[in-house]
C-alpha cells in the first residue's frame, strides 16, 4: 500500500529523523503506560470485599470504583484530547502518568468513599488521555512500514493487564492490602515517568493551522467506517463477555470463570502476536479474519455451549479473534487520520467504552427475556453488520487510499 507511508508520515514530527527500526525501549514504555492505565481501571474487581470493608460500604458501592473510572474516561476523552492538541506530546503523556501517581496515592490514603470516588473519576479522565495518545505516539516514533507492529507492541501492556489484572489485584490485596495495591501503582507510575523521560522522544503538538474540527475528523474518509466496525464488534463481544458466568452455566463451568477468562486472555495474547507480525502487510485480510474467527466461535458456542469439553477450545478461538482487533482497527484509523490521529483515537476510545455499555444493556435485556441460550446468536447477528462494515466500508476506504 503506497499510502501507508504517506499516512504515517502525516502523523509524525517532521523535525525528527525517521527511525529505520522499531524503538523497542520507547514502545515498551508505552506498553507499560497501557498496563498501568488498564490495571488502575480493573484492579478494584479483585479487591471488592477489601475495599468495601476498608471504606465501610457495600460491595455494590465498592464496584462503583470501576464505573466511576469508566464515566471519567467516557466523558473526557474527546474534549480533553481536542483541547490538548497543541501541547507537546511527551509533556502531555508525563502529565497523565503523573496524574495516575497522584490519584492512586489519594485512593491508597483515603478512608472516605466520596474522596475515593472523585479520585477514581479523575483516574478515568487521565486514562482517556493515555488511550488517545498511545497509538498515535507509537506511529510517530516508529518507521511508517512498521506502524501496525508498533501499535501492537504499545498495546501489549493492556493485553497482559487484562489477563493478569484481577488475579494480580487479589494477590496484592492479600499480601499488602487494597490500599497497598493502589500505593504500588503510584510507585510504578513514578518509575515509568523516569523511563519515559529517558527513552521516549518528544513530538510537537499541532499548530492551529493543522488542527481539524471534531466534525472534520469524523467526516474524514474511513474514520466512520472504523468506528462503526469497532462499535458493533465490541457490542457483540461484551454481550458474551460481561455475562460469561451465566453463559457458562449450561456447561457446568460457571464456577470456573477465572480459569476460563485466563484461557481467553492467553488466546488474546496469541491473537495479538499474530496480528502484530502481519498487520503492516495484511491489514485488510486480518480485519476480515478477526470478524470471521469471532463468528466461528459464536456458532460453536451456539451449538456446543452446553458441552464442558468444548468450552475451552471455543474460548481460545474467541480470544484469538478479539486479541488483535484493537491493533487492526487502530492501525486502520491511524492511516486515515494523519495529523489528527490523537483526536481520532479519542473518538475510538469513546466509541469503545460506549459499545461496552451497550453490550451490557443488550445482554441484560436479553438475559431477562430469553436467557443466555440466545446470546451467541445475538452476537452472530451483530457480527453480520461488523462484517459488512469491514468488507464494504473500511476495506473499500483502505483500497481507495492505496
Amino acid at each position: 500500500m503506497t499510502s501507508t507511508s504517506n499516512a504515517g508520515a502525516a502523523g509524525r514530527d517532521t523535525s525528527a529523523a525517521s527511525p529505520q527500526s522499531l524503538p523497542l525501549g520507547g514502545l515498551l514504555a508505552l506498553a507499560t503506560a497501557a498496563f498501568i492505565t488498564l490495571l488502575t481501571e480493573i484492579m478494584p474487581a479483585g479487591l471488592l470485599s477489601s475495599i468495601a470493608q476498608g471504606l465501610n460500604v457495600s460491595e455494590s458501592l465498592a464496584g462503583q470504583f470501576i464505573t466511576t473510572y469508566a464515566v471519567g474516561a467516557l466523558v473526557a476523552a474527546i474534549p480533553v484530547t481536542f483541547l490538548t492538541q497543541g501541547m507537546r506530546r511527551r509533556p502531555l503523556l508525563l502529565t497523565a502518568i503523573s496524574g495516575f501517581a497522584v490519584v492512586n496515592l489519594v485512593t491508597a490514603l483515603s478512608d472516605d468513599y466520596t474522596i475515593s470516588m472523585v479520585a477514581r473519576f479523575f483516574a478515568g479522565v487521565l486514562g482517556g488521555i493515555v488511550w488517545s495518545l498511545l497509538a498515535g505516539y507509537a506511529v510517530r516514533m516508529s518507521p511508517s512500514h512498521l506502524s501496525g507492529r508498533a501499535i501492537a507492541i504499545s498495546g501489549a501492556g493492556a493485553a497482559i493487564a487484562l489477563v493478569l489484572g484481577v488475579p494480580l489485584a487479589a494477590l496484592l490485596g492479600r499480601i499488602i492490602g487494597w490500599q497497598g495495591a493502589f500505593g504500588l501503582m503510584t510507585v510504578l507510575s513514578l518509575v515509568l515517568i523516569i523511563w519515559v523521560i529517558a527513552v521516549v522522544p518528544d513530538f510537537a503538538g499541532q499548530t492551529r493551522e493543522q488542527r481539524q474540527s471534531l466534525i472534520g475528523v469524523f467526516l474524514t474518509t474511513g474514520i466512520r467506517a472504523v468506528l462503526f466496525v469497532v462499535f458493533t464488534f465490541v457490542v457483540a463481544h461484551n454481550v458474551l463477555y460481561i455475562y460469561i458466568e451465566p453463559l457458562l452455566q449450561p456447561s457446568g463451568l460457571s464456577g470456573n470463570v477465572d480459569v476460563i477468562l485466563f484461557i481467553f486472555g492467553l488466546g488474546s495474547i496469541a491473537g495479538l502476536w499474530v496480528v502484530g507480525a502481519l498487520v503492516d502487510r495484511r491489514l485488510q485480510s486480518l480485519a476480515l479474519a478477526s470478524v470471521l474467527t469471532f463468528a466461528v466461535a459464536a456458532v460453536l458456542l451456539a451449538f456446543w455451549g452446553d458441552v464442558a469439553q468444548m468450552i475451552y477450545p471455543i474460548v481460545i478461538v474467541w480470544g484469538l479473534a478479539v486479541g488483535g482487533f484493537a491493533t487492526i482497527t487502530q492501525t486502520a484509523l491511524s492511516r486515515f487520520a494523519g495529523n489528527s490521529v490523537d483526536v481520532a483515537q479519542a473518538m475510538y476510545t469513546t466509541g469503545w467504552n460506549t459499545a461496552v455499555a451497550a453490550g451490557g444493556v443488550v445482554g441484560g435485556v436479553m438475559l431477562d427475556r430469553t436467557g443466555t441460550g440466545a446470546f451467541p446468536l445475538i452476537a452472530l447477528a451483530i457480527l453480520v453488520f461488523t462484517f459488512v462494515g469491514v468488507l464494504f466500508a473500511m476495506n473499500r476506504a483502505l483500497s481507495r487510499a492505496c
